[in-house]
């Protein structure tokens, strides 16, 4: 695994352009969510997984309101077993479900939310505990990807507003629009939703080469609350780079089939269940813990742990202190008998490589790997199952069951951004999990094929734009729906997903009626299927053609070009009914004369009359499109999404607050015991301080000590600041005499050290560079000089001053001063030798006449003046 993230950073910082901002993957699970950070800020990895608060690579899914707090992640977490109906999981679930699914769901797994309809969309909100406030799950999801961007950001050190977002397979139009509005609602610029199956594909295929041979691949992934098997076929093509050609690899997403009611949760609540029948036995008089929640939370909790260990030994205990009415509950369980308890899932957990083997017609010999992801897949009995289905002695693990999803989808997201590019390829082909169509109804509208279509068949590759044209001249509906009653995604029972009013078709119509219409009135619906897998209906265009007809001026027909004698500006009449005939040919001698008449008769002709002909136009006119709530659940108002980021926007400030006050209270704490440590310990601080000094800073310190923990519990950050700035300004004084002690005189004699140094510095100066000046060199002896005298200025004051009084200098002041000073010394020492003055030789020509030598001489004269002023140049040039 660190090989493949090795070669994978080394794939990115080959192509990259160095950016000051990041890219981020986030993937949002049921119960956990992880965030991967693409950052080409030096000193960081191109690529990797942010930490949270606790440095651990995942956190919890989960959002808490206590105590007029809102908790996310690692801090919800530890209310758990606490508050079970304060801490909210599993949201993610929640989006685009109608109540009915929402209360089946919840009740399945013990979540004791306060959980209301929200009427105006079909939808559910959960009422946290002050019993006023309701949150649509895209809010709370929000909160959580909003969390996510702030893991990014704390991991980069850069800003991060960009991220690409993983959904299931199985996530319909209403859930995938949901996705998107969370993240709107969270700040989130979404570059696109990727299937979760496409992010473990990226992360197994960026380091392969396929042009050696092409190769099926299933990624099987059970989650915490579903299970899928994706089919992948990787291969290779070749294409022209840079003139040279290169084989670049890809892969295309051949189906996907999918349990979403099977995962991890789902074994552990068969255990559930057995230790609650257990419990209810031990204690007997008809007590049922599941009517507890807080009791239900604890065991699930211990649950979790006994899962996890059965993985891995064949026995495992549970141990909940206090269940219930402080009875505590132990147990223990083989694998055995938790094999026994979940021999159904086991069989179900099959069903979608079943179903993928058969819509293929593949064969389990034509599967060249088998890759497990998800947290599920660890179960050994699981693994077993799996095996024997494909007659195969072991499954294929090279992937981070955890992190491959997350890790793949930073990869989409560095080739979706600006800056950020792989330098290997590979090619993504992903398509629409559900088949869609539309549907037309409107008054006088013939219900036929062209009015019921397929726009996009089940995994048609995306993004695509596609338009459909239709005969008709009134408004109309459109609806887009799923294909299939048998494939809907869970908890939806309608097809229909979007509806649209198509509106002035009719106007458009009677406009143009009382016109030559051509051919029957039309409209163009153009749609598109987005990369994040969302259909819509972008915009209508009325098309109408009308055949007219319009006068248009006669033209003059232009004489035979063949007749070369003829003037170019000679015409001769000519119309439909009859033409004059060029009889006479005018002499070439009167070819100017000629002209200027012809010109004189043209300018005062008659008008030649008009002809009638019959023209074809075509207009295109926008309609209004406006959409009409649908389906079993309507995305979020526009209303409802502006007061939605008001309410995230004062969560997160708040947040801010309440971690700024934390921040305060621990400082103004830690102040506290460290400055009376360092007076019990520290015997030197009686030498810089006094005793008055001394009772006055502890007399301060148990003020401010009992203030915390009485009044100041509840203090805001303003009041902790305040406090520890008092603090500070008895204490801070006392301990920087104290660091002074030593630090002083460990700088005057640094710089006393120097000088002795900067004597022998400028006798090599002298020596061995005799080009700097004398001037520089005093120059920088002068500096010295100033120093010397103001240390020993300092020096001398500072022995008049007690220890407890304020010093007279300080050790940083001597450390400036003397860095000034070595900072010209380096300088000067830098100044570079001047290049040699370099004069042209005399050449005298021996051939000359003793007649030219005066011409010779006065020549050369004036060259050497001219070698006089250029050399005159130079030096002055030098000089500057």
């Amino acid at each position: 695994m660190l090989l493949r993230l090795g070669l994978i950073s080394f794939l990115l910082l080959l192509n990259s352009i160095p950016s000051q901002t990041a890219v981020s993957s986030i993937d949002l699970g049921s119960e956990w969510i992880k965030v991967a950070v693409v950052n080409l800020k030096p000193g960081q990895p191109p690529i990797s997984v942010a930490i949270n608060e606790m440095s651990k690579r995942k956190s919890p899914a989960l959002v808490a309101f206590h105590a007029n707090d809102r908790l996310i992640g690692e801090e919800a977490a530890g209310l758990v077993a606490r508050y079970p109906d304060k801490v909210y999981s599993h949201v993610r679930e929640l989006i685009g479900k109608p109540l009915t699914h929402a209360l089946r769901f919840l009740n399945s797994l013990y979540l004791p939310y306060n959980v209301v309809e929200d009427s105006s969309r079909n939808s559910v909100g959960i009422k946290i505990g002050d019993g006023i406030t309701v949150y649509s799950p895209e809010e709370l999801t929000g909160m959580m990807l909003g969390y996510g961007m702030k893991l990014a950001e704390f991991h980069s050190k850069v800003l991060v507003k960009d991220a690409v977002i993983t959904v299931p397979p199985y996530f319909g139009q209403a859930e995938r629009k949901g996705v998107l509005q969370a993240a709107e609602l969270a700040g989130v610029n979404v570059l696109s939703l990727v299937n979760e199956h496409s992010g473990a594909a990226l992360q197994y295929g960026i380091d392969k080469d396929f042009s050696n041979g092409s190769r099926y691949v299933v990624f099987y992934d059970m989650g915490a609350g579903s299970t899928y098997a994706a089919l992948v076929y990787f291969s290779a093509y070749s294409t022209k780079e840079y003139g040279k050609t290169v084989s670049v690899n890809q892969f295309q997403v051949k189906d996907v089939r999918w349990e979403p009611e099977l995962g991890g949760q789902h074994m552990e609540l068969r255990l559930v269940e057995h230790f609650a029948d257990e419990f209810n036995k031990q204690v007997g008089n008809g007590i049922d813990v599941r009517k507890f929640p807080k009791a239900m939370a604890k065991l699930k909790k211990q649950v979790k742990r006994t899962k996890e260990i059965l993985s891995a030994y064949t026995a495992a205990p549970i141990s909940v202190e206090s269940l219930l009415d402080d009875r505590d509950f132990r147990s223990t369980i083989t694998r055995q008998k938790f094999e026994e308890m979940c021999e159904d899932l086991w069989e179900r957990s099959i069903i979608p490589v079943k179903e993928l083997l058969k819509h293929s017609g593949l064969k389990v010999d034509d599967i060249y790997a088998f890759e497990l992801i998800g947290g599920g897949t660890r179960v050994p009995k699981l693994q077993a199952k799996l095996q024997e289905f494909l007659g195969r002695s072991d499954v294929d693990r090279h992937l981070d069951a955890d992190e491959a999803t997350v890790l793949g989808a930073s990869l989409h997201a560095a080739n979706l951004s600006d800056g950020i590019k792989l330098n290997r390829k590979l090619g993504m082909v992903d398509g629409s999990m559900y088949g869609l169509m539309m549907d037309l109804d409107g008054p006088d509208l013939v219900k036929d094929e062209t009015t019921t279509q397929l726009l996009v068949p089940r995994l048609k590759k995306l993004p695509i734009k596609m338009f459909r044209s239709i005969t008709h001249n009134k408004n109309f509906d459109v609806s887009l729906l799923y294909e299939s009653e048998d494939l809907l995604p869970p908890g939806v029972s309608s097809r229909t997903f979007a509806k649209y009013a198509v509106s002035g078709l009719a106007e458009a119509s009677e406009k143009y009626m009382s016109r030559n219409l051509s051919s029957p009135v039309k409209a163009n619906l153009h749609f598109s299927l987005s990369r994040s897998g969302i259909l819509s209906l972008d915009r209508a265009d009325a098309i109408i053609e009308i055949s007219e007809w319009v006068e248009v001026p006669r033209k003059n027909l232009t004489l035979d070009n063949n007749n070369a004698s003829a003037p170019l500006n000679l015409t001769i009449e000519a119309d439909s009914a009859n033409s004059a005939e060029a009889t006479d040919v005018p002499n070439p001698d009167d070819l100017t004369s000629n002209t200027v008449n012809s010109t004189e008769n043209n300018q005062n002709s008659v008008d030649l009359g008009t002809d009638k002909k019959l023209k074809k136009r075509t207009f295109r006119i926008p309609l209004k499109v406006s959409e009409k709530s649908a389906g079993s659940v309507a995305p979020l108002s526009e209303d409802s999404l502006y007061e939605g980021k008001l309410r995230l926007e004062a969560l997160d400030s708040n947040d801010a607050e309440r971690r700024r006050t934390a921040e305060l209270k621990n400082d103004l704490e830690g102040y506290i015991y460290a400055t009376r440590e360092k007076l019990d310990d520290l015997d030197e601080l009686q030498k810089v301080s006094t005793s008055e000094q001394r009772q006055s800073c502890i007399e301060k310190l148990d003020e401010v000590q009992d203030w915390l923990y009485t009044d100041g519990e509840d203090a805001s950050a303003t009041q902790f600041q305040e406090r520890l700035d008092q603090l500070k300004a008895i204490g801070d004084p006392i301990f920087f005499r104290y660091k002074e002690l030593t630090a002083r005189p460990e700088a005057s004699q640094s710089a006393k050290q120097y000088f002795t140094e900067l004597q022998e510095i400028v006798s090599g100066w002298e020596s061995k560079k005799p080009w700097i000046s004398k001037e520089k060199i005093d120059k920088v002896l002068g500096e010295a000089e100033n120093l010397k005298m103001w240390l020993n200025d300092m020096e001398a004051e500072q022995q008049k001053l007690s220890a407890s009084s304020t010093p007279a200098y300080a050790s940083q002041e001597v450390i400036n001063k003397l860095l000034d000073l070595q900072d010209k010394v380096a300088s000067t020492n830098r100044i570079p030798k001047p290049k040699p003055k370099i004069e042209k030789p005399t050449v005298k020509n021996e051939t000359e006449s003793p007649t030219d030598e005066s011409k010779g001489e006065s020549t050369d004269g004036k060259n050497d003046s001219k070698q006089e002023e250029t050399v005159g140049e130079s030096t002055e040039h030098e000089e500057l």
